[in-house]
């Protein structure tokens, strides 16, 4: 993927669309001075090529009722067991990422619970039945921040 080349056109593209990724393609083209059809094609581009993953809508946990969000240091007993591992976390609903990592973690995770009692639960019912060696989980108090990578033009 480094070895992608991108041009001035496709940085000004994923600068906007990185700060709001429903802007229309219209407002986008007028802004870069080409043709709205100039524009599709690039985003079309842009995601043949991976460089865009794809879109989503950002739900606000605590309004939805998850107010406990925790990330959780997963150490394996056998670490021939990573892909079965992987495969059950996947399935549950309140996982939103996980992490193949150096460290001292085999996995990071990342889940959101309804409140710590619910933590619990999911550390203790699901967690711990993958057969897992222990976990370490912290408890965040507050996002403070979170924003995309930068998208500047290379300069090489």
């Amino acid at each position: 993927m480094a070895n992608t080349k991108l041009d001035a056109l496709d940085y000004k593209i994923l600068k906007m669309l990185s700060a709001n990724a429903r802007k229309p393609y219209l407002e986008i083209a007028r802004a870069c001075n080409v043709s709205g059809a100039a524009i599709h094609q690039r985003i079309q581009k842009l995601y043949s090529m991976g460089v865009i993953n794809g879109s989503i809508t950002l739900i606000n946990p605590s309004a939805v009722g998850y107010d406990t969000c925790a990330y959780v240091g997963v150490f394996l007993n056998d670490s021939s067991k990573f892909d079965e591992v992987v495969k059950h976390l996947k399935e549950i609903p309140e996982v939103v990422e996980c992490y193949f990592t150096t460290g001292k973690y085999d996995l990071f995770v990342k889940l959101y619970a309804r409140n710590n009692d619910h933590l619990l639960s999911l550390i203790h019912d699901k967690f711990l039945q993958l057969g897992l060696g222990r976990t370490e989980t912290l408890i965040t108090f507050k996002e403070v921040f979170k924003h995309q990578i930068p998208v500047d033009e290379d300069e090489d």
